[in-house]
């Protein structure tokens, strides 16, 4: 279970370092032809929730793989299931149900971690 464990984790990683890095410093402008809800929340909500994004995407492997603090991977995966109710809830308000797919899923991924790292194979 380890093993599946850290292949959900360096998935997520992978993830959220790619969306995470496109919103905290790709131009707003060549985001909002992609995301259609930039252009609804202010800009420096954007960034801030790439750096979310970025912080929990190192939070998920670093602590571990360095064996210092290794509880912050609990706590990256918490933030990171947070991070997809927020997104969940924020689309379907805007009734953009296609996006919701792919949040749900990245949720399920995280909410997997977490449980994992607490109960199954402690962090």
């Amino acid at each position: 279970m380890a093993v599946v464990l850290w292949i959900v984790q360096g998935f997520l990683a992978l993830a959220y370092v790619l969306v995470g890095s496109m919103k905290a410093f790709r131009p707003l402008e060549a985001l909002k032809k992609n995301m259609a809800w930039v252009s609804a929340v202010p800009g420096r909500l954007v960034r801030l929730i790439g750096i979310a994004e970025l912080l929990g995407a190192i939070g998920l492997i670093l602590p571990m793989v360095t064996n210092i603090t290794p509880g912050l991977t609990v706590a990256a995966a918490a933030g990171l299931v947070l991070v997809q109710v927020c997104a969940t809830v924020f689309h379907l308000s805007r009734h953009e149900g296609r996006m919701v797919p792919g949040n749900i899923v990245l949720l399920l991924l995280a909410l997997f971690v977490l449980i994992g790292r607490v109960a199954i194979v402690p962090a």
